[in-house]
């Protein structure tokens, strides 16, 4: 598959999934929501994780508000990224702490303090759409793949069911793919 052919299949699935989602009622996506974050925290490899990368969450994604303050409570490190010339950084993160808006409509911290990656026990990757072998397909920023490629942090995804397609998403050979995904009503271990 060209670049071309695969880019135009990304942004294909991509719109379908993002409208099938901003077409869920914000009620109802809060109601999902809380049994993402439940599922999520149950998961042993969350139970025993010392430092959880998460993200803001925006617009119509599962909102990672309350899973901040939960884990924080628990006295787990929570790291959320920032851009910085075109790469991820983790900054340490505890509720209160200031931010500033990114030109997508995210929240980044704005600490000076770094986190090393290599001390994430857990990363939980944001994304429009996964197939049930792990793949994803994000925002096209390709942000994550790079940040995770030798990571040896456990990946999650944290979505709604209607975002985990039965097809094979299309995949280049950079986009790396999660080891599980969450959301209302399963958990999904990635086999690949």
């Amino acid at each position: 598959m060209s670049s071309a052919d695969l880019k135009r299949d990304k942004r294909r699935v991509r719109n379908a999934v993002r409208g099938a989602r901003d077409a869920v009622s914000v009620d109802v996506r809060e109601e999902w929501a809380e049994r993402v974050v439940r599922r999520f925290l149950e998961l042993p490899e969350v139970a025993r994780a010392r430092t959880v990368m998460l993200f803001w969450s925006f617009g119509s994604e599962v909102p990672t508000a309350s899973l901040i303050e939960r884990l924080h409570a628990r006295g787990v490190v929570v790291a959320l990224p920032r851009i910085e010339a075109g790469a991820l950084v983790p900054i340490p993160f505890a509720p209160g702490d200031p931010t500033s808006t990114t030109t997508f409509g995210a929240e980044e911290p704005v600490a000076d303090a770094r986190l090393d990656p290599s001390t994430i026990d857990v990363v939980a990757v944001p994304g429009v759409a996964f197939d049930r072998e792990g793949r994803r397909i994000g925002y096209g920023g390709g942000y994550y793949d790079r940040f995770l490629r030798g990571l040896p942090a456990f990946t999650v995804g944290l979505v709604f069911g209607l975002q985990v397609v039965e097809e094979d998403l299309p995949a280049g050979r950079f986009d790396l793919p999660v080891d599980a995904i969450v959301t209302e009503d399963e958990t999904i271990r990635a086999s690949t």
